[in-house]
């Protein structure tokens, strides 16, 4: 059964996009067939996928105009991308906050819904990209209210946040995730509005440069919100690196960073509204059109290649591939922070870890560009398993290896190195899994397939932390000692306990019980469900691709 939906190319034209389980023509005259129509536009786009990335090269070498000329549109870009790190950053230091003031792993575990915007984003997408207002800007008219509505946000933010966290017993984590979700989806709002101002702000020689805009800004924009703010937050760091006299907090506050970078957002956005066009003259360089398509017209495509049967049993791998790592991925970090290592110092241990993660997807692209770059992620999977048990470990190490002065310099070794190896495991699963979704999706249809794909890849990660962070408490048993009669299994039992000149005392700590749980499920899913992922390597192209029909 074969599901048929029109699709408005640049030229007005439609033509329809035909999903299908039987293999469809040979591509190669497909494209051919296309090319029959005299529209110059069509027949360079089909003639560009025919002849592969050696003709696309062989033309810039014939134009190579450099981005000089561009250069301001290539900063302004980065500079979004930056501005869009920052909450991200934020939201991420939350948790490790709220781990110091003793919150429970299920109230963790409802912050961290704040993270998944950025894995849904493809549910309001196509929203964006349709509606807007001609005159002001087919980007602008999402991108402007968006940033001044995260300025805003990030204003009254500074005004309560103080409050939120240091609510009677214990922070406000309803209010907290509330105000953070909305942060985080109007973060994912303004990176689809950014990722499409990309293609047009720069002209088709120069668009490469969109994703290292989009790396490099994104990274360094969660590296400030992050790592910067956790270090010049934290009174213990800046009095031992950064000061004189020691005094009792930060250099900043939470309300102080909030407050600086809501101001930067309005002003940086209403610079952009009143002086930043959208459709700018170019002088000698090719515009890169984009492809413009009705609402539900892009949501009966997604729906079409999700029934697609290869692409849906590629999703439910997807979806399930990464329980076996979230005990590791999700409570690690916050487990080290309970055991008194501080916060600023585990969010340090990342600045070295940066040329790393340069260096990394380069290395391991040259064993994922050939045919079967699944073969990659299957072989680092148990190893990835593997580094969690050892994660485990040094969570049980680290109480024993504390100092009156805090920890050993041999430690924070030990955490790097580990950290380290994970990132060695989790690049290669990850490069690996965005070379088969390059390689499989269909080029007829834009980056919605691709952009699909990404996104089930997304959510299967945050659904099993989240699962993860919230089965920590009921695995975990405690017992009052000290105290007859009173028990720790809540809050206010262990208040209670503790009122009683009692002290509760882990029996059995449900971190561990996860740990092996989630191993042992990982290595289940790699026995059976990850050869099958292996075998979808060896479907034809064909069972990957729609057919476009006049």
């Amino acid at each position: 059964m074969e599901l048929s939906e029109s699709i408005t190319h640049k030229n007005g034209r439609q033509r329809k996009v035909t999903c299908a389980s039987d293999p469809p023509e040979n591509m190669r005259d497909l494209l051919r067939r296309d090319t029959s129509s005299s529209d110059p536009d069509v027949e360079e786009e089909a003639e560009d996928l025919i002849q592969g990335s050696d003709s696309e090269e062989r033309r810039y070498h014939r134009v190579r105009p450099g981005i000089r000329g561009e250069l301001g549109n290539v900063l302004l870009l980065l500079f979004l991308y930056v501005l869009q790190g920052i909450p991200l950053g934020l939201a991420g230091s939350i948790p490790l906050i709220l781990q110091s003031r003793n919150v429970s792993y299920k109230d963790q575990a409802f912050f961290s819904f704040v993270f998944w915007p950025f894995s849904l984003k493809l549910l309001w997408a196509p929203l964006v990209d349709a509606l807007y207002f001609s005159r002001f800007g087919r980007r602008k008219s999402w991108l402007v209210p968006t940033q001044y509505l995260l300025g805003l946000f990030m204003l009254c933010l500074s005004v309560t946040v103080n409050s939120l966290l240091q609510n009677e017993a214990r922070p406000n984590v309803v209010t907290l995730t509330a105000v953070f979700f909305m942060l985080a989806f109007l973060a994912a709002t303004q990176d689809i509005a950014v990722d499409g101002w990309a293609l047009t702000m720069l002209s088709r020689e120069n668009v490469g440069y969109a994703s290292t805009c989009n790396s490099v800004g994104q990274t360094a924009g969660y590296f400030l919100g992050n790592v910067l703010f956790l270090a010049l937050e934290s009174a213990d760091f800046c009095n031992k690196y950064l000061r004189i006299e020691p005094k009792d907090t930060g250099i900043v506050t939470l309300s102080d960073f909030l407050f600086f970078w809501g101001i930067v957002f309005l002003v940086s956005t209403t610079l952009v509204a009143i002086f930043k066009g959208e459709n700018e003259p170019r002088k000698g360089k090719r515009r890169v059109q984009e492809e413009t398509q009705g609402v539900m017209e892009t949501y009966k495509l997604l729906f079409s290649i999700i029934k697609m049967p290869t692409v849906f049993t590629f999703c439910f791998l997807l979806l399930t591939a990464k329980v076996g790592f979230s005990a590791a991925d999700a409570v690690t970090g916050l487990k080290l922070v309970e055991a008194g290592v501080p916060k600023e110092q585990l969010a340090l241990l990342a600045v070295p870890m940066v040329p790393l993660q340069i260096l990394l997807p380069v290395v391991i692209s040259k064993y994922t560009a050939g045919p079967r770059p699944l073969d990659v992620f299957y072989k680092a999977f148990p190893f990835r398993l593997l580094i969690g048990l050892g994660y485990a470990l040094l969570v049980w190490w680290t109480p024993s290896v504390k100092q009156e002065g805090g920890f050993p310099v041999y430690y924070y070794a030990i955490v790097l190195l580990s950290y380290a190896l994970h990132q060695v495991a989790l690049y290669s699963m990850y490069v690996a899994c965005m070379a088969f979704h390059a390689k499989v999706s269909d080029p007829l249809i834009g980056g919605t397939y691709m952009t699909l794909l990404n996104t089930v890849t997304n959510l299967g990660g945050n659904w099993p932390s989240t699962v993860a962070l919230w089965m920590v408490d009921p695995l975990t048993y405690k017992e009052c000692q000290g105290a007859p009669g009173q028990s720790c299994g809540s809050v206010e039992e262990a208040g209670l306990c503790v009122k009683e000149d009692g002290v509760c005392v882990t029996t059995l700590d449900g971190y561990y019980v996860e740990s092996v749980v989630c191993v042992v499920i990982g290595l289940a899913w790699w026995v059976w469900l990850g050869k099958k992922m292996r075998r979808l390597q060896e479907q034809s192209p064909a069972a990957w691709r729609c057919r476009v029909e006049q």
